[in-house]
């Protein structure tokens, strides 16, 4: 048994501290990291589940290429890395990079795929990309960055308030020591748990106020609480007067919203929803967050705006414990490759997708528009794919659709662990190393006042036949021509002889041939990363967003001990020897007015689009088929289930659980379905067997499904079976947001159908 090694669970985007005990290959003990300086000795059941990441049955341990009839065959590095890159490379001059498509760059808590995926985008002149963020944030990014022009997070900790909007923190967390926070909220009667959700959820059954909505609902739930706040003069006026802008035609708008007729809409009684907003009102502070139960329904990206709204109409943003604007180490925003020029450039709007015509938000397409950028004649559609530590046929809606447009491309890779539902589909499958065989971290760094970054060194060597992402992304760009010996060798020796005279031959090889700059990632790898300390060659990139980050917030470097000329090492230097995490910024709650990009540094009100769609909403209430009666939420956070990077189902009660389909007793009892019996669920597009689950917390008419199951997983025997449902077989592409098409996810239509 070896000593406590530090870590982070890969679970959610908390990415909490953990340590670890290993033996034989295996994570034998898990407990929480008291040193994280985020975390802080928090940690919630799930965590116990890392060994079960590690061992996943289909891992990969040779590169794979597909043959004429479908099968797979494993072949050499050395054939995978040429052909790819031959393949790319003539897609590229033929039709410009610009019709090659990027979709991912990381998972939970493996990022530093994106670091040097940039280095092979840049070679190739990708231009469009996209990743898990476009199927949930992108309409919060879009409102937020015509209203505040910075991202936001949220104070729980210390508001007296707290409003969650399709959002359960007790299973999906989404800011630190949730169920911690949440307890203390509802132990304390100066304080206030505001719940929007259709399912009495277990943060719903804590709240004093719970909403429970009608599916689908949200916009006209927050619009009515929205013109309350204004109808009956509860607005914090006194502080919107100095921090907000382009108030008067919002007020207005709201003035003439019929309250009355959107509480009956989203079929909560209207006493309850005015309580709720004389609540916020009344509050000193509030912190309020928005998730996927809101941002994968109907008028999702109408939704965000009304939350921001409220924000703005309470004042609940710069001070402890209300909103703020966080300092990133590095930004989630994805831009597309630069070292080529488009072959195109004088007919395309690279601001919107080439096909559809959907706006690029946070440099990302729409999850949902993928296929049709694909599956056309169109002359300016994909015709190339590189999918990395993501799995877009068993995550993204339609997953017959997906497939079918993967094996329309001229050429298709996929870079991963695991043999998952997408490199089944794929021409070339390259074998990454785990999150625990190499130095990984996370850049979900949102801390209001003292934000901090963990590296994570390897607990294992890499597995025989895997490459870590710097590796991988190194070969292909220097079989692309980028760069070779000669431009890494200078730099490799400065690094040898320190990394102050690394960044003196840095910025001396960057100025003399600035075409480097976009595959910097992948010169540090080749130069640096030999000389980091065993293990943690894979962090040569991080120098590089260290460097990036004091030159942006150099302040805020400076207050957590990182200044002067070369900051940016002595944070590199800081963070490599703390592998339980390093506090790399500090700020106060008021610094995040000064991260406000509209004018005036003031909250813009006003979107007239968004007001639009508020007036327009139909007082009939979201969409409905007379021939699907259920609404589905496709992917509800449950304490047994996790996310799909976690393909070994000997954790599931030793393989044998499946999903199962939560439903109120009365809908159950009116289709004659008992606790446990099997049922059929029906979509447009699918069927899929599964079994009941009597839930007094449903809401009638909505059931739900859990998340992170449905995997095709081989079993001991090399025999591949689905574990539980795979819910996108049942989803449409076509069912999306109108702005930033984000997936209706939770507002599937469906039937249900007793099986015998």
């Amino acid at each position: 048994m070896s000593d406590w090694k530090p870590t982070a669970c890969l679970i959610c985007s908390l990415n909490c501290g953990i340590e670890v005990q290993t033996e034989g290959g295996r994570i034998t003990r898990v407990r929480a990291d008291k040193n994280h300086p985020v975390s802080q000795g928090y940690l919630c059941e799930k965590a116990q589940r890392m060994d079960a990441y590690q061992q996943g049955r289909d891992r990969l341990s040779s590169p794979m290429r597909r043959r004429a009839d479908g099968t797979y065959e494993a072949i050499d590095w050395a054939t995978a890395i040429s052909e790819i890159a031959a393949k790319l490379a003539a897609v590229r001059d033929e039709h410009g990079g610009e019709s090659i498509f990027y979709f991912g760059g990381g998972g939970q808590g493996n990022h530093l795929p994106g670091v040097y995926s940039q280095s092979t985008l840049a070679a190739l002149g990708v231009r469009y990309r996209s990743n898990a963020l476009a199927q949930e944030k992108t309409g919060e990014a879009w409102v937020q960055a015509r209203m505040f022009g910075c991202g936001m997070h949220h104070d729980f900790e210390h508001a007296e308030v707290a409003l969650l909007i399709g959002k359960n923190p007790w299973q999906s967390h989404g800011f630190p020591r949730a169920r911690l926070v949440l307890r203390e909220i509802a132990a304390d009667p100066g304080r206030a748990l505001i719940v929007i959700d259709p399912r009495r959820s277990e943060t719903a059954a804590m709240a004093d106020f719970h909403l429970a909505i009608r599916p689908g609902t949200d916009a006209w739930c927050l619009g009515a609480l929205a013109a309350i706040l204004v109808q009956d003069d509860l607005a914090n006026r006194a502080w919107m007067e100095g921090h907000v802008a382009n108030a008067e035609p919002v007020l207005e708008a709201l003035g003439r919203i019929p309250v009355s007729q959107f509480a009956q809409v989203c079929g909560v009684e209207e006493t309850l929803l005015r309580a709720a907003a004389r609540r916020m009102a009344a509050a000193a502070t509030m912190a309020s967050m928005e998730d996927l139960g809101m941002q994968m329904g109907v008028h999702s990206t109408l939704g965000s705006y009304l939350h921001r709204l409220i924000i703005g109409l309470t004042g609940a943003f710069g001070r402890k414990g209300t909103s703020y604007a966080f300092i990133p180490f590095r930004p989630l925003g994805a831009g597309g490759g630069g070292g080529s020029s488009s072959m195109t450039a004088g007919e395309r709007n690279f601001r919107r997708s080439p096909v559809t015509g959907f706006p690029v938000v946070m440099g990302l397409i729409p999850c949902n528009a993928i296929t049709e950028e694909i599956l056309t004649d169109h002359p300016h559609r994909f015709r190339a794919m590189i999918i990395e530590s993501s799995n877009p046929v068993h995550s993204l809606a339609d997953s017959a659709r997906m497939r079918e447009a993967l094996r329309a491309l001229d050429v298709s890779v996929v870079i991963d662990v695991a043999m998952t539902e997408t490199a089944r589909a794929a021409d070339y499958v390259l074998p990454a190393s785990s999150q625990f065989e190499k130095a990984e971290a996370s850049f979900f760094n949102f801390e209001p006042e003292a934000n901090a970054f963990q590296l994570r060194h390897p607990l294992f060597p890499p597995r025989d036949g895997t490459l870590e992402e710097g590796a991988i992304h190194a070969h292909l760009c220097e079989a692309l021509g980028v760069f070779g010996e000669a431009e890494v060798a200078p730099l490799r020796a400065a690094a040898e002889q320190g990394l102050d005279a690394l960044a003196m031959a840095f910025m001396q090889t960057i100025g003399a041939n600035p075409a480097l700059m976009p595959v910097a990632s992948v010169l540090l790898y080749r130069a640096l990363g030999p000389v980091l300390p065993e293990g943690l060659s894979n962090a040569a990139g991080v120098w590089g967003v260290a460097q990036l980050f004091v030159s942006a917030f150099p302040e805020e470097a400076a207050r957590a001990g990182y200044e002067g000329q070369l900051a940016g090492n002595r944070l590199f230097e800081a963070i490599l020897g703390s592998p339980s995490g390093t506090v790399f910024a500090r700020q106060d709650s008021e610094d995040s007015w000064k991260r406000l990009r509209s004018p005036g540094q003031q909250i813009n009100l006003h979107i007239p689009e968004m007001i639009e769609a508020l007036l327009a909403l139909d007082p009939a209430g979201p969409p409905r088929d007379a021939e699907y009666p259920f609404i589905l939420s496709a992917g509800e956070r449950r304490t047994e289930t996790s996310n799909t990077s976690i393909r070994n189902p000997d954790w599931l009660r030793k393989g044998a659980l499946e999903s199962t389909l939560r439903i109120h007793p009365d809908d159950a009892a009116q289709l004659g379905l008992a606790d446990g019996a099997a049922v059929d669920v029906i979509s447009s597009r699918a069927r899929a067997r599964t079994v009941v689950e009597l839930s007094e917390g449903s809401r009638r008419g909505h059931v739900s499904l859990p998340n992170g199951l449905g995997l095709d997983v081989a079993g001991p025997d090399g025999k591949v079976r689905r574990h539980g449902v795979a819910l996108n077989e049942l989803t449409d592409y076509r069912w999306r947001d109108p702005v930033v098409g984000t997936p209706w996810h939770k507002y599937v239509p469906v039937r249900l159908e007793p099986v015998g």
